[in-house]
């Protein structure tokens, strides 16, 4: 283990170790030089006396034996020569000012760079390796350990990089030359007024749950002269009738709708979901008709509701206002033709006009997938007029249409403004409130949904470098915290608070691993349509009980439920809630055997409730103390049993009994002064263990330290589990 100064990042030590390598591999290098320059003096000094020698020895030189001491001298002349030479190139060596790499280049390199580019493309472009970049980030406010080799750099620490290497500095035009010419297919402009015909108006149920809006819908859609006049009466089509009252559901048909048809019970009255639609109904300035129903009931009280309406102002026309109200009962027929002359005669006044000719836009009222026919949509047209083989593009899908059925599933050529129509055809499934539109081919269905896709990415790219950039700042807090923390302390003792902290940081993860494993709720929601699951995950999204226990929406999706799904569940120990969808055997069966539970439900306030016992069920129990019995002190004594003495209360029971292997609390000017059990309990001198209203007794504590006092309440009590609900109202 390594431990490093304060103050002193680790990149810096990398950067100090490789210069201190090179100087020593320069060093060896002149060493070794040196050696070879020695051997070969050293090799010409021995042939020169050798040689010298032999011809001494030949003359028969008599001074011969006295120049042995001559050829060392000469060596050492040599070799002090050679070590001179040396100390001089060692000398310029070190003399010479060390060079960082970043600042080598003599003349200024210029370098294109670019916003958010990442360490290691700034590299590429300085034709340096990726410590170069690290090295020219040191000592600055950036963190250098969270950077990675693909991490994004701000402007700020690009030009310090170019500025510390020497260079200069260029902005590139690369990264804007690759922008995309916008593709997306656009709404055309207003059409002509002389192209526009009258079209019937599009009429949007909405009210509170359990008011009757599906019934009278559906009263309405088997009228055919209500399904003439009205026109289209399109919230929802097939299985999820009836379940619009949640407030997507309203909001997207306010965008769509011409006229909203309040339902109002007349023998409940204004509630929550009625408010909210009145405010839907007014945010998308669309008139509304009253329909007070269930008229046909002893309680009902249709003034009452007018009454009510005129707080949220709602006022009818009895009351001065321009609201129609019309008292129906959806149950047996009622005024269902009035409703339908009102709706009709109020379109009338509001001269709904539509062109009929070009392009085709609408939007996506549902969408689901069928086993048969493969991803459906539920629409409006606004403009044009849909036929089969039209391509069409809806958020990131496309179709091209092969089929079209009208709201009573009979096959249609071709749909007007304002008829809702189904649609098969779609690549992929669209979301509810998808706009439609029309293009010329399915090459350019490819390119809009191909410019969407990468417009989604770059909007992505985005979100994740704020991220990215805020995990970073985080990152760079929490290190200099601990260099302060650390910084004034040897590394023993540096090393031994770390170890101390890791060892509590386990502790306490794995706590936390039990107790959110125990107080958390994983689920998967399957529907039929992608409207009813989005009702759902919107309904979920006013959760607001964390605190208590957590909800996790872990996967979510169109369709019968899957293998895949019980995956899901299995991997998060989760439970599956499916909307109006089946389930197999084979998959019941997975899901008992991986002990998954699979809930299925009809009513979506249904399985809201269901969810909300889920949840209760994970809140841990709290305890609550339940009396048993109360008694009151009259007197006080002390009794000694050996050196002890042991303060004794006189009692007199006042309600229920006391029993001595419960648990018991004393209590003085309605406040608690001690809690414990009794060592002793009498009636007279007899011990008993259970002493009930009227009988006087007397009793010690499991605390001598405790003083009686007359008055005092002694209080007998029990302590039990309660189960808690959760306190998540979703608002019905």
């Amino acid at each position: 283990m390594v431990y490093l100064a304060a103050g002193v990042h680790p990149r810096f030590f990398c950067c100090q170790a490789r210069r201190n390598m090179n100087q020593k591999l320069l060093k060896l290098e002149n060493l070794l030089r040196f050696h070879m320059i020695y051997r070969q003096l050293h090799s010409l000094d021995q042939r020169r006396v050798l040689a010298q020698r032999k011809h001494r020895f030949s003359a028969a030189s008599p001074v011969w034996a006295a120049q042995p001491y001559a050829w060392p001298w000469q060596t050492d002349v040599l070799l002090g020569a050679a070590l001179s030479q040396y100390r001089l190139l060692v000398t310029k060596k070190e003399k010479r000012p060390w060079k960082s790499q970043l600042s080598s280049t003599k003349s200024k390199k210029e370098v294109e760079v670019w916003i958010g580019m990442t360490v290691e493309e700034l590299a590429r472009a300085m034709e340096k390796d990726i410590d170069c970049v690290y090295e020219g980030l040191l000592n600055t406010a950036i963190d250098i350990d969270s950077l990675e080799a693909d991490s994004h750099l701000d402007e700020v620490w690009i030009k310090e990089v170019i500025k510390k290497a020497g260079m200069k500095l260029k902005w590139s035009k690369l990264k804007q030359d690759k922008v995309r010419e916008n593709k997306d297919a656009v709404r055309r402009q207003q059409s002509d007024p002389a192209l526009l015909i009258p079209r019937p108006p599009v009429v949007t149920i909405m009210g509170h749950v359990d008011h009757g809006k599906t019934t009278l819908l559906d009263k309405l859609r088997k009228t055919q002269v209500a399904a003439m006049e009205a026109g289209g009466i399109t919230q929802h089509i097939g299985a999820f009738l009836g379940h619009a009252a949640f407030s997507s559901m309203r909001a997207r048909g306010a965008r769509v709708t011409d006229i909203v048809v309040l339902v109002v019970a007349a023998d409940d009255g204004v509630m929550k979901q009625t408010i909210e639609s009145i405010q839907h109904a007014r945010d998308a300035q669309v008139p509304i008709v009253l329909a007070i129903n269930k008229c046909d009931k002893a309680k009902a009280d249709p003034e009452r509701v007018k009454k009510e309406l005129l707080a949220y102002d709602v006022v009818c026309e009895d009351y001065g206002g321009d609201v129609q109200a019309v008292h129906v009962s959806a149950l047996t027929g009622e005024n269902l033709m009035a409703l339908a002359e009102a709706t009709t005669a109020l379109a009338e006044m509001l001269e709904l006009k539509a062109d009929p000719s070009g392009p085709v836009e609408g939007t996506v009222i549902e969408s689901f997938t069928d086993k048969g026919r493969g991803p459906v949509t539920t629409a409006i047209i606004q403009r044009g007029t849909l036929r089969k083989g039209s391509i069409l593009v809806a958020g990131k899908s496309w179709a091209k249409v092969r089929l079209m059925f009208d709201e009573n599933g009979k096959i249609v050529n071709e749909a007007s403004p304002s008829m809702p129509v189904g649609i098969i055809g779609w690549r992929d499934l669209p979301s509810a409130g998808d706009e439609i539109l029309e293009v010329e081919s399915e090459a350019r269905a490819r390119e809009v949904i191909d410019w969407r896709k990468f417009e989604r990415e770059q909007e992505k790219n985005k979100d994740d470098l704020k991220i990215i950039e805020q995990k970073r700042k985080e990152h760079q807090e929490a290190y200099q915290k601990i260099r302060e923390k650390f910084g004034t302390l040897l590394w023993k003792e540096r090393s031994f608070m770390k170890y101390l902290e890791r060892k509590e940081q386990k502790s306490l993860r794995l706590k936390e691993r039990t107790e959110r494993d125990s107080s958390i709720l994983p689920v998967v929601i399957k529907g039929d349509v992608d409207g009813s699951v989005e009702a759902i995950l919107d309904i979920m999204d006013t959760y607001d009980a964390s605190h208590e226990c957590e909800l996790e929406l872990v996967h979510f999706g169109v369709g019968d439920i899957s293998e895949n799904d019980v995956n899901f569940a299995e991997a998060f120990h989760g439970i599956i809630y499916g909307f109006n969808v089946n389930v197999s055997k084979a998959i019941q069966q997975s899901a008992a055997k991986k002990g998954v539970k699979i809930k299925l439900h009809k009513i979506i306030y249904r399985l809201i409730e269901d969810l909300q016992e889920e949840l209760s069920n994970r809140i841990p129990c709290i305890v609550e103390e339940q009396p048993i019995g109360e008694a009151s002190v009259l007197a006080t004594f002390s009794i000694t049993e050996g050196k002890t003495k042991i303060p004794v209360a006189g009692c007199r029971v006042q309600k229920g009994q006391l029993e001595k292997q419960k648990k018991f609390k004393l209590m003085r000017n309605g406040h608690v002064i001690w809690k414990g059990s009794l060592t002793s309990l009498k009636h007279h001198k007899d011990d008993i263990s259970i002493i009930k209203t009227g009988m006087e007794c007397g009793l010690s504590l499991d605390e001598e330290n405790i003083e009686f006092k007359v008055g005092d309440e002694i209080i007998c009590y029990e302590e039990k589990e309660v189960l808690v609900k959760t306190s998540w109202n979703p608002g019905f």
